[in-house]
């Protein structure tokens, strides 16, 4: 049986405030993966706004990629102990989330992982040959811990204790995302479905006044779809990028409380929220904390959550109001 989930609360479009234009779409590669963006305008004037929306990803990567050395993220991971780096605002501003969620969440999703994260192979030095034995993941450990930034919104600074390395992956895909949104909207252009790499956000309608809708769980019994009216959907799961290691296979989605790769995780937590950036950052650390307790976050948060393992799809009060 298909799931449908529709906003409670939908845009308003007028009597002949639709679209009239035809869907274009524009794609390209960014951050390790693809993006596509779906949008309705005036034919013949999408050139210029892919040449927009490639110079915005030039500047949001400058802030925010672990892959780019001469990045402000990269700059501050490399800044000497004890000091306090006043942080570009993009940077400051999706700290400033990622630290909020964490507290919620019980440090399920840790923007400081960044050492972890490379002792395992997934960053920037590229794939490791052998599981790290424990001393080392100890030692990884040691240099995390998102509180340790100690934020301050007066000068949008953070604290570099030493050694501390950001690394962004599970929340900046959902900032970009919003702000490609926004630009979007800037340029008049208030009907579109903007997408990188699995994270989407969609605004307005298609030309037939249907809502963007987005299938969570692919094709087949049990589908569930979303409509994307003003809404983001972010998905975590590790099927898609893992490592093998002694015979073994090892997802990229660390546990902050061990410093491992997930060993019990669902096939994939969707999160629904109106930021992309929220949906993305509330998707890991629900996938982390696990079914019950990662419910739990999901309505504490008020969001509406698709938790799937192999058996069923598990639903967020929020995503139970939603279903049609």
């Amino acid at each position: 049986m298909r799931r449908v989930l529709i906003p409670p609360v939908l845009a308003p479009i007028g009597p002949g405030a639709g679209p009239t234009g035809p869907v274009e779409t524009l794609g390209g590669r960014i951050m390790g993966t693809t993006w596509s963006v779906r949008l309705v305008t005036t034919r013949g004037n999408a050139a210029p706004i892919h040449d927009r929306i490639e110079a915005a990803f030039a500047r949001l990567l400058a802030q925010l990629s672990h892959w780019e050395p001469d990045s402000a993220l990269c700059r501050f991971n490399r800044a000497p102990a004890g000091t306090r780096q006043v942080l570009p605002d993009a940077l400051f501003t999706v700290l400033s989330a990622a630290c909020s969620l964490a507290e919620a969440g019980a440090g399920a999703c840790d923007p400081t992982l960044g050492a972890l994260v490379d002792l395992w192979g997934f960053g920037p030095p590229g794939p490791v040959d052998a599981v790290p034995d424990d001393c080392a993941i100890e030692a990884a450990r040691a240099r995390t811990g998102w509180h340790r930034l100690a934020l301050d919104p007066s000068d949008r600074s953070a604290h570099q204790p030493g050694g501390l390395a950001l690394d962004l992956s599970a929340i900046a895909k959902g900032y970009v995302v919003d702000g490609i949104s926004e630009l979007l909207s800037e340029l008049g252009v208030a009907h579109h479905l903007v997408e990188i790499g699995g994270e989407l956000r969609g605004r307005g309608v298609k030309p037939d006044r249907q809502p963007w809708w987005v299938g969570l769980d692919g094709n087949g019994p049990g589908e569930t779809v979303v409509a994307l009216n003003d809404l983001s959907v972010a998905t975590s799961g590790d099927s898609q990028r893992s490592l093998r290691l002694s015979g073994r296979r090892f997802g990229h989605t660390l546990d902050p409380a061990t410093g491992r790769p997930l060993t019990r995780a669902a096939r994939s937590v969707s999160v629904l929220h109106p930021s992309c950036m929220i949906a993305d950052a509330l998707a890991t650390a629900i996938l982390v904390l696990g079914l019950e307790r990662g419910l739990a976050l999901a309505d504490r948060q008020g969001v509406a959550c698709c938790i799937r393992d192999d058996d069923r799809t598990h639903l967020s009060d929020a995503a139970r109001r939603m279903a049609a």
